[in-house]
């Protein structure tokens, strides 16, 4: 973020945050922020990554979809959570084309790779883990925690300014223009 964008609306000089005024600024700035952050993180993942997960995790053990679902959520630190329509079809698609076999038991398909299978899993066992960014950066630790504080203290700042008093609102944009000089001096060291 610029300081062209802080002071759009998120503390900066030209928002009214200190005024104690509702400011249409401050939903635009956060829906702005969770938009970028979003836009980074991306909680939305491409087929060929909610594919890539299945045949990663398959490789490990069997597993039926709701653990697929919840082991991508694990590793990716709750920053990726596939829907069920998105990895049903997705192993469902996997077992056509002979990649993946079911078993049902007591109600439930279990899904494990097949020979040819294990072999496209391999085969893509050198690149970073779906879960992953293409940069290699972990959703669930690092890098990947900044959106999700970034979010978390957007959400606080609303919070205050929805029920906050006034002096509560003062005190909260002093508070971020803390932090946004703190940040920008972390960059500064690097």
């Amino acid at each position: 973020m610029s300081d062209s964008y802080m002071g759009s609306g998120f503390g900066g000089a030209s928002s009214n945050w200190g005024q104690g005024g509702q400011g249409p600024n401050l939903w635009d700035a956060l829906n702005q922020l969770r938009g970028m952050f979003e836009q980074k993180a991306g909680p939305r993942m491409g087929r060929g990554d909610v594919r890539a997960a299945v045949l990663a995790l398959l490789a490990e053990k069997p597993m039926h979809g709701y653990q697929i679902i919840s082991e991508i959520a694990e590793r990716s630190g709750g920053a990726w959570k596939p829907s069920a329509g998105s990895v049903y079809p997705t192993l469902q698609l996997l077992t056509d084309e002979g990649l993946v076999t079911a078993e049902e038991a007591d109600g439930r398909k279990t899904y494990s790779l097949t020979e040819a299978g294990r072999a496209e899993a391999e085969a893509s066992a050198d690149r970073p883990a779906p879960w992953q960014s293409s940069s290699g950066r972990d959703f669930g630790g690092g890098m990947g925690a900044l959106p999700k504080a970034g979010i978390e203290l957007a959400q606080a700042a609303a919070q205050i300014q929805r029920s906050g008093t006034p002096e509560q609102v003062k005190q909260a944009v002093e508070v971020l223009d803390d932090a946004r000089r703190r940040l920008y001096s972390i960059l500064a060291q690097g």
